[in-house]
C-alpha cells in the first residue's frame, strides 16, 4: 500500500484571527447605525405625508396609488419597525440580523411605489436601504 501524501499542507481551522472579528463587528455596528438612520428618515417621510399632503406630488397616473396620508403611514409603521430591528442588530440578536434584513428590503419596495409622490427623498431611502442590506449581508458572526 501506498501513503497518500499530499503537497498542501494540513490547515485545521482554528480561531478566528482578531482582526477578522473586529472587521465583522465594525460591519455590524455599522448597520446597526444605518438600520437606524434608515428608521429616522422613513418615519420622518412618513409623518411629512400625513402633516403635509401639499409636500408631494398629488394628482398622478399610477399603478401603485394610494392616498398621501396612506403612503405616510406605511413609512411611519416600517419606519418603526425598521427602528426595532436596528436596536435589535445593535445588541447583536439573530432575529435582529434577519429582521433587518427584511425590513429594508421592504422599505425599499415601499419607496419604489411611492417613487413618483417624492422621487429624491425616495432615492436616498432607497440607496440606505441597499447599503444596510450590503452591510448585513457581509457581517458573518458564525466565523
Amino acid at each position: 500500500m501506498t501513503a497518500h501524501t499530499s503537497s498542501a499542507p494540513d490547515v485545521t481551522p482554528g480561531g478566528e484571527p482578531v482582526e477578522r472579528q473586529a472587521v465583522a463587528e465594525g460591519i455590524s455596528i455599522a448597520a446597526a447605525f444605518m438600520l437606524v438612520i434608515l428608521a429616522v428618515v422613513s418615519i420622518l417621510e412618513g409623518i411629512s405625508a400625513i402633516v403635509d399632503d401639499k409636500l408631494y406630488v398629488a394628482g398622478i397616473e399610477y399603478v401603485y396609488e394610494f392616498d398621501t396620508t396612506t403612503w405616510g403611514w406605511i413609512h411611519v409603521v416600517l419606519g418603526a419597525v425598521a427602528l426595532i430591528c436596528g436596536l435589535g442588530l445593535a445588541i447583536g440578536s439573530t432575529w435582529g440580523r434577519y429582521g433587518a434584513l427584511g425590513i429594508a428590503a421592504l422599505v425599499i419596495v415601499a419607496n419604489f411605489m411611492s417613487l413618483p409622490y417624492y422621487p429624491a427623498w425616495s432615492i436616498v431611502v432607497i440607496a440606505l436601504s441597499v447599503v444596510t442590506i450590503w452591510a448585513v449581508s457581509t457581517w458573518r458572526p458564525e466565523r
